[in-house]
């Protein structure tokens, strides 16, 4: 864009003293145009790279109750409210929280659906809602004990929570850390806790820095797993010294990139014993990538954010405390280097992470890799789509893991496209 002020410049030279006054100020338009264009275009770039580090505001509550009784509620119709599964209902600005289970009723203007309880608020007509994934407010609607404790990471003392595995558990040493994705809190893991503790783990379910829960790093920016993962470290420091002899991480999308850093860069990695990733980032170049361009975002400017967040002169307009490494946090390009048995779940219709990364890693890594490929269940929703098939999955992967296996992942893996 430079390039074309100086060209600006030279032609106003060539048309010179002779040219008309109105020829001269039109090319002289022209580069000043051209120099606000570079300034606009850099702004622009710059508010590209900052959303994608900033934790997101609210998501607006779009869906308007029409009727609740005991156990159903009428609401108004969208893409969200019409999915069949169980689901969040979030209301009153996020206060008011109720699961949803299965679609009695649709038209084009309303969906009836059953409602299997309200855990906060007051629901009535005319509220405004949201639907979420997580279905599990708390522990507590799990039915499980549980204990609220801290882990000690480096931005200071973060919350999770412990569903300790069964008395009879016959391996107390094997926990499950799950970590959650980009702009929700712990309360999306809980989904998993069922399904690990009847397997005999312990759960322990964490908070991360920026999360809302977890104290914010000095900059109160994301690093999309790049610094997250040391939070998650520090958990399993923790299940270490609570007992912990084996640890399976799972991660939901953002989470599956920061599970996947702890895995290969924690002082505690010889703990690990596998990986479950749902509607993980694998690659975030790639996923950055299709995000703006399903935004509209032309190539150059994409190019440019990405630019931005990677480098350290781009700290200085985004104001991270430290560029993010995008070639590191890439494990299609470092598959070589995962050396643990990974469960990978996704879904064919994930327009927010497409699945593209998660099948390229499979297919460079059948040794290790156990892909499952879901087909209508978007980003982070397969257990919500189908709990049993979700299930099913992890528990024979589980059995798997149990059985004596070479620690280097040189058992056999399969690749499922159910």
């Amino acid at each position: 864009m430079a390039t074309g002020s100086v060209s600006g410049a030279r032609a106003s030279r060539v048309a010179g003293a002779g040219a008309p006054r109105s020829v001269r100020l039109a090319l002289l338009g022209t580069g000043v145009f051209a120099g606000l264009g570079v300034v606009a275009g850099g702004a622009f770039v710059t508010a590209v790279a900052r959303k994608v580090v900033t934790p997101p505001a609210a998501a607006a509550e779009d869906l308007r109750v029409f009727s609740v009784t005991a156990d159903r509620i009428t609401l108004s119709s969208t893409a969200d409210s019409r999915l069949p599964g169980l689901y969040s209902l979030w209301f009153s600005h996020g206060s008011g929280h109720a699961r949803l289970g299965r679609v009695l009723s649709s038209t084009k203007v309303a969906v009836t659906r059953e409602l299997l309880g309200v855990d906060t608020g007051l629901l009535a007509p005319g509220t405004r809602a949201r639907i979420g994934g997580w279905f599990y407010l708390g522990p507590d609607s799990v039915g499980l004990p549980f204990s609220e404790v801290s882990i000690a990471t480096p931005v200071g003392a973060a919350p999770a929570w412990v569903i300790p595995a069964a008395a009879t558990a016959p391996h107390p040493g094997r926990w499950m850390i799950g970590v959650h994705g980009r702009g929700v809190q712990r309360g999306e893991t809980l989904r998993a806790v069922d399904t690990f503790h009847e397997a005999g783990y312990t759960c322990l379910l964490v908070s991360y820095r920026n999360d809302g829960e977890a104290p914010a790093s000095s900059d109160g920016l994301y690093a999309l797993g790049d610094t997250e993962w040391e939070d998650v470290d520090a958990a399993m420091d923790y299940a270490r010294r609570a007992g912990a002899t084996e640890i399976v991480l799972m991660g939901w999308s953002m989470g599956g990139a920061t599970v996947l850093q702890a895995a290969t860069r924690s002082r505690h990695s010889g703990l690990v014993r596998g990986i479950v990733l749902e509607s993980p980032v694998v690659d975030w170049v790639a996923a950055l990538n299709h995000q703006g361009k399903a935004l509209g975002v032309a190539n150059p400017f994409r190019r440019g954010a990405l630019a931005v967040l990677s480098r350290a002169w781009g700290s200085r307009l985004t104001g991270q405390s430290q560029p993010i490494d995008l070639k590191r946090l890439d494990f299609v390009g470092r598959s070589a280097e995962l050396t643990v048995p990974i469960l990978l779940l996704h879904s064919a219709d994930d327009t927010f992470v497409p699945p593209e990364a998660s099948r390229a890693l499979a297919q460079l890594r059948p040794d290790i890799v156990t892909y499952d490929e879901f087909s209508v269940s978007g980003h982070t929703r397969l257990w919500n789509l189908e709990p049993e098939r979700w299930t099913r999955a992890i528990h024979g992967w589980l059995s798997e893991l149990a059985a004596p296996t070479d620690r280097t992942g040189s058992s056999p893996r399969r690749s499922v496209t159910e």
